[in-house]
């Protein structure tokens, strides 16, 4: 996974209200007949494009990509690519070898800026995506949910980013980021290293406070990831290859 370690940022945004995040997440339950990815119906979020940062060597892991490690039997990567197709209507993938990830059926980018982490996952997505906003999460996050990115996706007005943070760290790989971002973050990788919660403190961004953030997501579990053996066991997670029934998204 991408490393996003940085100094805590201070953002410029109001914090929300409870009221707007509850609202918000009542409105995101599915209703009767309707599963939490089911892509039958119109996008839930429009003017979004959901992109799943694939950049990270897994070195702990023994260099497998970390998108194609298994939660239930489903690479993360399908799992979340066939949830953003359904909340967004539109997914891509950044990742510098594209093979991993060719059976997805979505378009798989590279970094345009080599060797900056996640902000030039970022930087890459912005300039790939054909929406005003992006959605960006990390390829080993195994239970991203739609309730919290809807209610996320809800707080977005007035705003150029929408972020959580909990143990008093931003989590700038659950987050909305609009094209606004762009122009800062393109000077910011063209020029140094920054990292993505440096993006956050220079430009608008709306935090979700952690005590808001546990009224959708009680036990943090739309935020785990997997860095180490350890994890996958925490996690229920598979190192092997998705059963090729599964098949491509």
């Amino acid at each position: 996974m991408y490393n996003t370690s940085a100094r805590r940022t201070n953002t410029s945004a109001a914090f929300p209200r409870r009221s707007a995040l509850e609202s918000a997440g009542a409105r995101a339950r599915p209703g009767p007949g309707r599963g939490a990815d089911q892509m039958t119906a119109p996008p839930d979020i429009d003017g979004c494009t959901g992109v799943l940062l694939a950049g990270g060597r897994a070195e702990r892991l023994g260099g497998i990509p970390k998108g194609l490690l298994a939660v239930a039997g489903e690479a993360i990567a399908a799992r979340s690519v066939r949830l953003f197709r359904g909340l967004f209507g539109a997914a891509l993938v950044v990742a510098n070898d594209p093979a991993p990830y060719a059976a997805l059926g979505v378009p798989v980018v590279a970094d345009l800026v080599r060797g900056k982490g996640a902000p030039g996952g970022l930087h890459a997505a912005l300039s790939a995506a054909s929406t005003d906003w992006v959605f960006a999460a990390a390829c080993d996050m195994p239970f991203l949910s739609r309730e919290p990115i809807v209610a996320l996706a809800a707080l977005r007005a007035g705003a150029d980013a929408v972020l959580v943070r909990t143990g008093g760290r931003l989590e700038p790989l659950h987050a909305f980021w609009s094209r606004a971002c762009l122009p800062v973050l393109d000077r910011m990788v063209r020029s140094g290293d920054p990292s993505l919660r440096d993006l956050a403190a220079a430009v608008r961004t709306r935090v979700v406070e952690e005590a808001e953030w546990r009224t959708l997501d009680p036990a943090g579990r739309s935020l785990e990831n997997a860095n180490t053996p350890e994890d996958l066991l925490r996690l229920g997670l598979s190192a092997d290859l998705p059963a090729r029934g599964r098949g491509p998204v």
